[in-house]
């Protein structure tokens, strides 16, 4: 049976409480309703969905950091842009190339407070100020 649709990421975090807080603010993502585990954390919803998921841990194992990056469809790239630059956040911004599928998109990718790389990928139509 194929996979239909990505369900969530799960981010390992050493402060679950600044992590939803980057996230509410650079993504406007909500903490939620999360089951009663036997760990810390929080679950992240956009749009009535927990599409983040955060463990909280004393340490990260070594190794833990399999996941390259998270990807996220968003608009109002001039938006996040002054948000990342106000807060000092060190970004990449590039255009998916012409000639293959998504020519033209953009991607801009930062990190968050633990070290996860977060995509958003943003029409091709949205401007960038300086980044034509």
């Amino acid at each position: 049976m194929p996979v239909k649709k990505m369900d969530h990421f799960t981010v390992l975090t050493k402060d679950a409480k600044a992590t939803t807080e980057f996230y509410s603010d650079m993504l406007g993502f909500e903490a939620g309703p999360r089951p009663n585990f036997k760990f810390p954390g929080a679950w992240l919803y956009n749009e009535g969905k927990a599409i983040l998921h955060l463990v909280e841990k004393q340490e990260i194992p070594a190794g833990a950091g399999v996941l390259d990056h998270m990807a996220f469809w968003a608009t109002d790239l001039p938006h996040y842009l002054a948000k990342l630059k106000a807060r000092n956040i060190p970004y990449e911004i590039r255009r998916v190339p012409q000639g293959v599928e998504g020519a033209g998109t953009w991607q801009l990718f930062f990190f968050d407070p633990n070290g996860a790389k977060v995509e958003l990928d943003l029409p091709s139509t949205e401007s960038a100020p300086g980044h034509e």
